[in-house]
């Protein structure tokens, strides 16, 4: 049987395709390598996480629409339209803003 020609006895235009495949799959490994890369260093920081603290109590018959975590403070949305802003490490309340009516 025919053994398959060595690097050396390849037409010129297969030595291209040949190098092209090659470079075609470093460029692959390299761009794999950087997205994976991407995935670790944007995951969130543990130390960012936005857990409520236990002991933040909102006033009786308040209920919750929406909430928001800043740095040090908390903010919540109630359905009685007015904004509750808490110290987010102690759960105390520090500021309450009414707002307008719902239009």
């Amino acid at each position: 049987m025919n053994e398959a020609p060595g690097a050396e006895g390849l037409p010129p235009s297969l030595r291209l395709l040949k190098w092209l495949v090659i470079v075609l799959t470093v460029t692959m490994i390299v761009g794999l390598i950087t997205l994976i890369g991407l995935l670790v260093i944007r995951m969130p920081d543990p130390a960012n996480d936005l857990s409520i603290p236990t002991s933040l109590q909102l006033p009786d018959g308040t209920k919750a629409e929406a909430v928001t975590k800043g740095k040090g403070w908390i903010a919540i949305v109630t359905a009685k339209n007015e904004i509750l802003v808490f110290d987010a490490l102690t759960g105390k309340l520090r500021h309450r803003y009414p707002l307008g009516p719902a239009e």
